[in-house]
């Protein structure tokens, strides 16, 4: 049940951002400190990436688990509302794999970093890392 009212979860909601969240910026100062430079939220693109490797072609989707519905312990979804829930997280996951086609259509490299992978910071940024290497000019 929830605790909150439904203005109050209505304005806790509001509140949740679409950017700059605490996973991508974790990423973002990983790669950073590794000497990585990157263009942020590049509109032109498909999906608007996070992270972007204009010379390298390649995107990068830092996803929280619960918005896009990540089968792990941080994806579990609420027991209120769970038609809502499922709609919601369904459609995110939907525009998630068309915005990832649409990119490789136009020849880009498409990773997505998971929340939960962020509790093993060195792993996740050697996972980026070989990513973003395997595309060498």
């Amino acid at each position: 049940m929830d605790n909150l009212t439904s203005k109050k979860r209505s304005e806790l909601m509001s509140r949740v951002r679409g950017r700059d969240t605490k996973p991508e910026m974790i990423v973002r100062k990983l790669l950073h400190s590794r000497g990585w430079r990157y263009r942020l939220h590049v509109k032109g693109l498909p999906g608007t990436p996070d992270i972007v490797f204009g010379r390298r072609k390649s995107a990068i989707f830092v996803n929280g688990c619960f918005w896009h519905g990540h089968p792990c312990k941080l994806g579990t979804r609420p027991k209120t509302r769970e038609t809502f829930w499922a709609e919601k997280i369904r459609a995110n996951r939907s525009r998630d794999i068309r915005k990832s086609d649409e990119l490789t259509s136009k020849g880009w490299r498409v990773m997505t970093v998971w929340q939960c992978e962020l509790a093993d910071p060195d792993a996740a940024v050697s996972k980026i890392e070989a990513f973003l290497k395997a595309f060498e000019h």
